[in-house]
C-alpha cells in the first residue's frame, strides 16, 4: 500500500530508490494527489500496474530541459494539460486574461502556457525524439477532430497534427491507458497500436480501418460551414461505446485522423477499485510555502459517486468526454471514502457533496441502452422525456441516508448538478422531501440556463414550465420542513438562438418571480460541443437550419445585463435593450424610477405624435425660404 506522494523532482525520485522512471506523467496543474485530478488518477493507475512513475507538474516551458528532469523514461510520456482546457483557465469569455489560477500554487498565473498540451508534447519530442508521446485529458479529448477555436477565431486541425504526439487517448482514459502502457512494456511499437478503443491516431488512406464513417476533412470544413455542421453531427452520433463506428477525418493531403470507437466505461467494480488507489487526497507539500492550491478546497471533502450524463445539453462537453452512459460506484465504496474523509484532521463534520456530472443519476437511462447503446438521434430528457426512461432515486437516496448516519458526519450536502426535470418525473416525492430537509445548505443550485422557449430548444433543455413546477414543489417541501431555503438558477446569456428579445423575456420572468441571480455567464464557445458548432456556423447541425448567433460585443453586453437587470450599473444598457425591442412597457418592472406608470409611457408617446406635424411644418417653412417660395 503506497502512502506517499509520487516524486515530482529528480531528488524525490532518487530518495524513493528510483533510478529511472518507466513513465513520466506530465500535467498543467499543480500536483494534487486526489481522485478529482486527472494527472493523479492516471499516475496512480500506472503505478498500480507495477510501473515506476514520476510526475512532471507545470514544467518550465521555455525549453525542453525540464522534460529531462528524471532522465529518459524507459517507455514514454503520458501528457495532459490539466483539469480544465488551458485556454479556458487563462482567458474569460471576453478574452481577457484571468488574474488568478486556482490550479496553481498561490493562484499564480503563467505557470502553464497557452495551448499547454501542444507545447508540452512538442517539448517532450524535442527532449527525446524517439520516445512515444501519448496525449489525453480534456484538452486532447475535445480537440481530437477539426474544431473551431474561439480564441483565434479560426478552424484548427486535430490536436494530433499540432502536437506531433503518437497517440491520443480520449475520454476518461483509464481503460485505454492500461492497455497502452502494458503493450509498450511488452515491446510493441506505438505505431502499431491502432486497435485500442478510446484512442485516435493518424494514418494514410491505404490503412484506414474497416467499417468506418467519414466526415468532411480540414480543408473542406474550414471554408464550408454546412460541411462543418454535418461533420459535427457525425462525430456526436458516434460517441457510444456500443453503437459507434470508427470516424475518419482527413487532416492534410496525406494524413487522416481515425477515432476508434469509445472505450467501455468503467463499470461498478472497476470504479470501486479505482477509488481504492492510494491517493493522499492532498496537494504536494512543496506547495504549502507558495500559498497552497485553492482547487483542493472544492473537492477535499466531496465524493464522486458516478460518471457520465444522459442529459445531453448542447453546450456541455460531457458527451464527447465522459459520454452519455451512466455508471456508478457501490455504496460500500462511497461509504469507505466517506469514512476516510471523516478521519482527516481538517474535517469539520460536513461532506460538501456526493455527486458527479449529474448527482442524481446512478443507473443507465433505460434497459435497452445496456445492450444496444445510446440513441444517436434523440435525447433522453429534452425537449420531452423518452417514454423508455427509467426514473428511480431510491438507490441514491439510500446512499445519502447511509453517509449522513456515519459517526462524525453532521451534514451531507448535494451541490453538484441535479436534474430538476428528472426529479419531476419521479412519482414518489420522498427524494425531494429528504433532499430539502437534509441536503441543502440554504440554497439549491439548479440549471434551467434560460427561460425563453427558442433558446431552451437550442440548448437542449426542457421547457420552462418544468422548472416552474419544480420550483413550486421545492418551496412546498421547504415549507413542510420548516426551513427558509431558496432556489438559485444557473443562467447563461448569448447562447446560440438567443436574441435580445429572448433576453428581455428572460429578464421579465426573473423580475416577475423576484429572482436576482448573482452569478451569470456568457456562453463560452469551447471545442467539442454542439453549441460551439452552432456559434461558428450559424446552423443547427441536426437540421441545417439557420440559428441566430449574438456576436456583437454591444449586443452580448445587453443580454448579459438583462440577467442582472436590478444592478444599477446595468441600468442604461437594460434601457437601450428594452427600447431596441420596443418593450418600454417593461421599464416600470425592470427599471423602477425610469418611468413610473404605463400611462406615463403612453402619454410620452402621445406627446411625441403631436409634436411631429409641428416639426414637419417648420421644415417646410425653412425649405421654402431657401427656395425663395415664401413670397
Amino acid at each position: 500500500m503506497f502512502t506517499e506522494f509520487l516524486p515530482i523532482s529528480r531528488q524525490e525520485m532518487l530518495e524513493k530508490g528510483i533510478d529511472r522512471p518507466d513513465f513520466v506523467v506530465v500535467g498543467g496543474d499543480a500536483y494534487v494527489d486526489h481522485p478529482s485530478f486527472g494527472t493523479a488518477v492516471i499516475a496512480r493507475l500506472v503505478q498500480a500496474l507495477g510501473f515506476k512513475v514520476c510526475i512532471l507538474a507545470q514544467p518550465d516551458y521555455s525549453s525542453c530541459e525540464s522534460f529531462k528532469e528524471f532522465g529518459k523514461p524507459k517507455y514514454g510520456f503520458l501528457i495532459g494539460s490539466g483539469n480544465v482546457d488551458s485556454m479556458v483557465t487563462h482567458y474569460t469569455v471576453a478574452k481577457r486574461r484571468r488574474e488568478t489560477d486556482d490550479y496553481s500554487p498561490g493562484g499564480k498565473v503563467g505557470l502553464r502556457p497557452d495551448r499547454a498540451l501542444t507545447v508540452y508534447s512538442r517539448l517532450a519530442k524535442q527532449a527525446y525524439p524517439d520516445l512515444p508521446v501519448i496525449i489525453g485529458g480534456i484538452e486532447g479529448s475535445l480537440r481530437r477532430f477539426v474544431h473551431y477555436d474561439y480564441w483565434s477565431d479560426s478552424v484548427m486541425p486535430s490536436i494530433l497534427i499540432d502536437t506531433g504526439a503518437d497517440l491520443l487517448s480520449f475520454g476518461m482514459s483509464e481503460r485505454q491507458t492500461a492497455r497502452i502502457v502494458q503493450r509498450l512494456a511488452n515491446g510493441e511499437d506505438i505505431k502499431n497500436m491502432t486497435d485500442i478503443p478510446g484512442t485516435c491516431y493518424l494514418t494514410t488512406a491505404d490503412k484506414l480501418p474497416d467499417g468506418y464513417v467519414e466526415c468532411a476533412g480540414y480543408n473542406k470544413v474550414k471554408t464550408d460551414k454546412i460541411s462543418y455542421s454535418k461533420a459535427t453531427r457525425i462525430q456526436m452520433e458516434n460517441q457510444d461505446h456500443i453503437s459507434a463506428k470508427p470516424v475518419v477525418q482527413k487532416q492534410t493531403d496525406n494524413l487522416y485522423l481515425v477515432q476508434n470507437k469509445p472505450a467501455k466505461p468503467l463499470y461498478r467494480a472497476e470504479l470501486d477499485r479505482l477509488f481504492t488507489l492510494p491517493f493522499t487526497r492532498l496537494p504536494h507539500p512543496s506547495y504549502e510555502k507558495l500559498g497552497g492550491v485553492k482547487a483542493i478546497s472544492e473537492v477535499e471533502f466531496s465524493i464522486i459517486h458516478n460518471r457520465g450524463c444522459f442529459g445531453g445539453c448542447n453546450f456541455c462537453a460531457i458527451t464527447m468526454h465522459q459520454g452519455r452512459f451512466v455508471t456508478s460506484r457501490s455504496h460500500e465504496s462511497v461509504l469507505k471514502e466517506a469514512q476516510m474523509i471523516t478521519g482527516s484532521p481538517h474535517f469539520k463534520g460536513y461532506i460538501h457533496d456526493i455527486g458527479g456530472p449529474t448527482a442524481d443519476f446512478r443507473i443507465p437511462s433505460c434497459k435497452k441502452r445496456v445492450t444496444e447503446g445510446m440513441c444517436p438521434d434523440r435525447k433522453c430528457l429534452a425537449p420531452t422525456p423518452c417514454p423508455n426512461l427509467m426514473v428511480d432515486h431510491s438507490d441514491y437516496l439510500e446512499l445519502l441516508r447511509k453517509v449522513r448516519s456515519l459517526p462524525k458526519v453532521k451534514k451531507v450536502f448535494v451541490r453538484s448538478g441535479l436534474r430538476f426535470d428528472y426529479m419531476m418525473l419521479d412519482k414518489d416525492d420522498t427524494f425531494i422531501n429528504e433532499l430539502v430537509k437534509y441536503h441543502v445548505s440554504g440554497q439549491l443550485k439548479v440549471a434551467p440556463e434560460h427561460f425563453a422557449k427558442q433558446t431552451l430548444k437550442y440548448m437542449g433543455k426542457p421547457p420552462i414550465g418544468v422548472y416552474d413546477k419544480f420550483s413550486k414543489k421545492f418551496y412546498q417541501a421547504t415549507k413542510k420542513a420548516g426551513k427558509e431555503q431558496y432556489l438559485v438558477p444557473y443562467l447563461m446569456s448569448s447562447h446560440p438562438g438567443s436574441t435580445v428579445k429572448d433576453a428581455v423575456e428572460l429578464a421579465e420572468y426573473l423580475a416577475k418571480n423576484k429572482i436576482r441571480p448573482e452569478q451569470v455567464q456568457d456562453f463560452y464557445p469551447t471545442p467539442g460541443t454542439v453549441s460551439t458548432s452552432m456559434y461558428y456556423t450559424g446552423l443547427d447541425p441536426y437540421t441545417l437550419k439557420p440559428v441566430y448567433v449574438a456576436k456583437d460585443s454591444k449586443e452580448k453586453a445587453m443580454q448579459r445585463a438583462l440577467l442582472q437587470y436590478y444592478n444599477p450599473k446595468n441600468r442604461q444598457t437594460v434601457l437601450r435593450a428594452l427600447k431596441m425591442v420596443h418593450r418600454e412597457d417593461l421599464i416600470p418592472l425592470l427599471l423602477p424610477g425610469s418611468a413610473k406608470t404605463k400611462s406615463e409611457i403612453a402619454e410620452n408617446k402621445k406627446s411625441k405624435r403631436k409634436a411631429k406635424p409641428v416639426a414637419n411644418w417648420q421644415e417646410i417653412q425653412k425649405r421654402n425660404k431657401r427656395l425663395g417660395r415664401n413670397k
